[in-house]
């Protein structure tokens, strides 16, 4: 009698295949700018406008843009947007002031994160730790993070008396130096808002910066959260660690392919528009694929109900 092996699927091929960022990759991003700048112009245009329905308005639509911005910005961290290095610092750096995001702060433990995934070491930026116990009440104060926005004006303050150290290991000077300085720079923007508002100006800043922070931070929480949670986090293999969301043409356009997310924990520095493209073997191997994000929300619920203290 002959006993044979049992047939194993193939290994991913495209999954993770890395890629260089090409001239057209480039002119893609490029549009990805123009389209903010174009819709952030809008948002401002309403948020100045007197009409109640025109301010909320506008309101809305920054705080989506500065949002989104921060999404542009996490591929600029990559350095899969542009063929040349610098250009993603000097457009890196502006794309996360509106959401008080340092951007080779960010860098440095963005990097550790996708380095450390599956591991205690795990640095990922924004705060909510999806390997803690999953509560109503983790969730609130990670969508409510406004303590962060306080802990950056305590980095500035650091950055500006010298005092600034980074916190998740060691890290090169030059680094540092880059840290501080756009620490310092954010810090300037804020007390240019602040004088503003001092001499008589004070409607611009709270509707083209205030209220829209205020708005965005839960929503950038909302899109950062299905990541990780519910997935595996003691193994590092990304095809259980991390989710992905197929997702409308919107929902990927407004998260810059974040949904696509075991796709760039597989080849970080594949541009991201090259992504939807692998997505196919993400759903033959991947344990966590949703199609949308009302389907990952409503996991989420069934968890929160289900869970041993409810």
């Amino acid at each position: 009698m002959t006993i044979t092996a049992p047939i194993r699927p193939p290994a991913p091929a495209l999954l993770f295949r890395r890629a260089r960022v090409t001239r057209w990759d480039e002119r893609v991003f490029l549009g990805k700018l123009a389209a903010l700048a174009a819709l952030t112009t809008t948002g401002v245009i309403l948020a100045l406008r007197p009409e109640p329905v025109a301010i909320t308005a506008g309101v809305l639509l920054l705080a989506a843009m500065y949002t989104h911005a921060v999404e542009l910005q996490h591929q600029c961290l990559h350095h899969s947007a542009f063929r040349r290095a610098l250009p993603h610092r000097l457009v890196g750096v502006p794309l996360g002031i509106p959401l008080l995001v340092v951007y080779s702060h960010y860098r440095v433990r963005h990097l550790q994160h996708h380095r450390y995934l599956g591991t205690p070491q795990d640095t990922e930026f924004f705060g909510f730790d999806t390997r803690r116990p999953l509560t109503l009440g983790v969730l609130a104060r990670g969508l409510l993070d406004y303590p962060r926005l306080a802990g950056v004006g305590l980095e500035v303050a650091r950055s500006a008396t010298g005092r600034w150290r980074y916190a998740h290991g060691d890290i090169a000077p030059g680094m540092r130096r880059r840290i501080v300085t756009e620490h310092l720079l954010l810090g300037g923007v804020v007390l240019a808002a602040v004088a503003l508002a001092l001499t008589g100006y004070g409607v611009y800043p709270l509707r083209l910066w205030v209220l829209p922070l205020l708005v965005a931070v839960p929503l950038h929480f909302l899109v950062e959260l299905p990541e990780h949670l519910l997935c595996e986090t003691d193994t590092t293999d990304v095809l259980r660690n991390t989710r992905s969301i197929r997702g409308s043409w919107l929902s990927t356009w407004f998260t810059n392919g974040n949904n696509l997310h075991i796709e760039h924990h597989a080849a970080m520095s594949v541009p991201i528009n090259q992504l939807p493209a692998r997505h196919e073997e993400t759903r033959r191997y991947g344990q966590h694929v949703q199609r949308t994000y009302g389907e990952f929300y409503r996991l989420l619920l069934q968890s929160l109900r289900t869970r041993p203290d409810a």
